[in-house]
C-alpha cells in the first residue's frame, strides 16, 4: 500500500460547513462532521485545520513505509522520506489505515490532509481521526507525552489509572462517571510539563468500558475540555475477589516499572526522552498501586477507597 493520491477519494456524507472542535487541547477547524463525537468551541491553545483532500502536491515520499502491525483490525503503517524520528520542520509524513483513510502532514505544520479510501465513512473516519490520528501526530511533533491509561477528576484533583490491557481502568473509568465525576480521557492521556506541574489534556467525551472496534464510545456529558493539573496516578493490579481494597504509595525506581510500560506509540527513538520526562514527572506526581478485587460487585469499594484516599492526600 504506498501511500500516494490513488485510491477511492469518494465524498461519503460530504460536508460543507467548517466548525471548531475541541479535543487534546487544541480548536479543530474542519468540514468533517465530529458533531456526535466533540464539543464545539474554538478556545484552546493550540489550532488545527483538518480538511479532506489527496495531499500530492505536498506529499512524495521517497523513504520505506514503516510498518505499524494491526490496530482494530485495520493494517496500519507511517510513511516519511527519512528514518523514523521525531518530526523536522517540512517533513512530509502520511499515516494510513488499510481501506479506510491516509492522513498526511508536514513536519511542524498544523495543516492536516486525509484521503478516503474505500471503507472511509464518517463514522469510521472519527474514530481513527480522533482515537489514534491526533495523538499519534502530537506525539511525532513532540507536543505531549502520551500515557495509556484512563482519567477522571476527583473534587478538584485529577487523577490517572494505568493498569495492563483488560486491567480494568476503563471499567473503573465508567463507574465514576456513572457517580459524577468529569472524564478527562479514557484509554489515553496527552500529559505535558509546564514549570514544575505536569498537565493532562481531555481527549474526547467517551468512555469504552468494551472493546469494539472503530467505536469512540458512550459519550458522557461530564466532560470539559480544558486542561487540568494532574494530582496522582494510580496502578490497578487485581486479587483474588474476597480481598480487601488497598492502596500503597510507591517511592523510588518502582515507579518507573509501574508507568513506563504504560507509554502509549513505543518508538525506540522515544526512550531517552520519556525516561527523563518521566523521572522528572515521579518526582513531583505520587504514584499508588491499588488491590483492585476482580469482581465487578466490588467496584463500589474501589471507588470509595479511592474516593476516601484523594480526599485525605490533601496536597500530598
Amino acid at each position: 500500500m504506498a501511500c500516494h493520491a490513488t485510491g477511492s477519494n469518494a465524498a461519503i456524507g460530504t460536508q460543507t460547513t467548517t466548525r471548531m472542535y475541541l479535543a487534546y487541547g487544541a480548536a479543530i477547524s474542519t468540514d468533517l462532521d465530529l458533531s456526535d463525537f466533540l464539543p464545539e468551541g474554538k478556545d484552546a491553545p493550540l489550532s488545527l485545520v483538518v480538511s479532506e483532500g489527496s495531499g500530492s502536491a505536498e506529499f512524495a515520499p521517497t523513504g520505506q513505509a514503516f510498518v505499524l502491525g494491526t490496530g482494530h483490525g485495520r493494517e496500519l503503517q507511517i510513511h516519511t522520506d527519512r528514518e523514523l524520528s521525531l518530526s523536522e520542520q517540512g517533513q512530509p509524513w502520511c499515516f494510513e489505515v488499510g481501506e479506510v483513510a491516509r492522513f498526511r502532514w508536514l513536519g511542524g505544520s498544523s495543516r492536516i490532509t486525509f484521503e478516503r479510501l474505500s471503507k472511509g465513512i464518517d463514522h469510521r473516519l472519527a474514530f481513527w481521526l480522533i482515537h489514534i490520528f491526533l495523538p499519534l501526530y502530537f506525539t511525532l511533533e513532540g507536543r505531549y507525552e502520551f500515557i495509556h491509561a484512563s482519567s477522571v477528576d476527583i473534587g478538584d484533583h485529577t487523577v490517572l489509572f494505568t493498569a495492563p490491557s483488560h486491567g480494568g481502568k476503563s471499567t473503573l473509568t465508567d463507574y465514576f462517571v456513572q457517580q459524577g465525576h468529569a472524564l478527562v480521557s479514557d484509554d489515553k492521556v496527552g500529559t505535558y510539563r509546564e514549570g514544575d506541574r505536569y498537565f493532562a489534556v481531555p481527549s474526547h467525551p467517551g468512555r469504552r468500558p468494551f472493546r469494539k472496534f472503530e467505536e469512540l464510545g458512550h459519550h458522557t456529558e461530564h466532560f470539559s475540555p480544558g486542561r487540568r493539573t494532574i494530582h496522582a496516578l494510580y496502578n490497578l493490579y487485581a486479587v483474588e475477589p474476597a480481598a480487601d481494597v488497598q492502596i500503597e504509595k510507591i517511592r523510588g525506581h518502582q515507579g518507573f516499572t509501574q508507568v513506563l510500560p504504560n507509554y502509549l506509540f513505543n518508538f525506540r527513538f522515544l526512550q531517552a526522552r520519556r525516561l527523563q520526562y518521566l523521572g522528572a514527572m515521579l518526582g513531583v506526581v505520587p504514584v499508588f498501586r491499588v488491590a483492585v478485587p476482580w469482581d465487578l460487585d466490588r467496584l463500589a469499594d474501589v471507588y470509595r477507597a479511592i474516593c476516601t484516599h484523594r480526599g485525605g492526600a490533601g496536597s500530598v
